[in-house]
């Protein structure tokens, strides 16, 4: 069933292309006479996050001071020819908390180099995945204690990826990207694989005003097959987010499937949110569940202060649940 996504998603993503590439090529047959202006565009920008949260896991009850996937970055495009251009991004994780980035001063986050035009983009670097940036924003409490990636198999920051994202057609946008293994083996089967598309990841998704839908999926990446459907619909001041998804590891070890809801509901500054998520495993019964809950209260353009609770529990059968709780309150900045 992947596969047949993956081969859809493959067609969808080509035949885009064909589209965007003809209008492009008519569009530069009737301004060929123009003059190419050569221009760039740089931008440097980051974002602060911490968060004093206490912590409790049943065993231990600790007040932390976390920083929440702050960040520096500058990403940037050069046109190089009529509407041919050459986009950047380097993006580092800072932990102003302590400075510490699990043995770093910045932790490298998303970072790429490709060339865009009429007939799409093609870039590769080091980045989140296709299957990964198609959960949009349903994950309200992203970065924090409640992070989707707790629960659900498929957020992965990819290296080594080799990607080609189609214009937006009438809505219509897609991405598939290939991850050659360099060596290593991601299929189990204990050869070393050495091609270009030994792991793919790819997206399909439609949006509007007030709807997004994405079809995602991963093949042998992460050691995971994956299919991701998402939908994320707006109604006045209330958002409305929903996951499902189906994942199974090459060792036939797991074989998971859930769901995750989300809404959050605007009033003023204030943004009330919640969410809940929960996969369970077909192969040993073994079952996760997230929930969230909390508020964020916008005190500018780029900043907001928020508070929140996430309970995470893990019921693995034979050994019990365990539960991890977090309340919280934070400050976000972004420039």
């Amino acid at each position: 069933m992947n596969k047949l996504i993956l081969s859809a998603a493959i067609a969808a993503t080509v035949g885009t292309a064909s589209y965007s590439f003809a209008e492009g090529a008519i569009e530069s047959r009737v301004n060929k006479s123009s003059a190419i202006k050569s221009s760039t565009d740089n931008t440097f920008y980051g974002k602060v996050n911490v968060s004093v949260v206490n912590a409790d896991n049943g065993s231990t009850d600790t007040w932390d001071l976390n920083s929440n996937a702050s960040r520096l970055g500058v990403k940037g495009k050069t046109e190089i020819a009529d509407g041919l251009q050459v986009i950047y991004q380097a993006e580092f994780e800072i932990c102003v908390d302590d400075g510490d980035c699990k043995g770093q001063t910045f932790k490298q986050r998303n970072i790429m180099g490709g060339i865009k035009g009429s007939f799409g983009t093609l870039w590769a670097g080091k980045h989140d995945s296709p299957t990964k940036l198609a959960q949009k924003k349903i994950d309200l409490f992203n970065d924090l204690e409640g992070d989707i990636k707790n629960t659900f198999e498929g957020e992965n920051r990819v290296s080594n990826i080799v990607a080609y994202t189609s214009p937006t057609v009438d809505g219509f946008s897609s991405t598939v990207a290939m991850v050659p293994a360099e060596g290593k083996d991601v299929d189990g089967d204990g050869i070393d694989d050495t091609g270009l598309t030994d792991s793919l990841s790819y997206s399909v998704s439609y949006s509007n005003d007030d709807l997004y839908i994405a079809v995602a999926g991963d093949q042998d990446l992460d050691n995971q097959d994956l299919l991701r459907i998402v939908t994320q619909y707006k109604i006045d001041a209330l958002k409305l987010g929903l996951m499902y998804q189906q994942n199974e590891d090459n060792l036939g070890t797991k074989d998971e499937s859930g769901y995750f809801v989300s809404a959050a509901y605007k009033i003023d500054k204030t943004t009330l949110k919640i969410q809940y998520g929960s996969i369970e495993d077909d192969v040993d019964g073994d079952e996760e569940e997230t929930f969230s809950m909390g508020a964020d209260y916008k005190l500018g353009k780029n900043t907001k202060t928020y508070v929140f609770y996430t309970d995470n529990t893990d019921s693995e059968v034979g050994s019990g649940d365990s539960e991890d709780s977090a309340f919280g309150v934070g400050l976000e900045h972004k420039f």
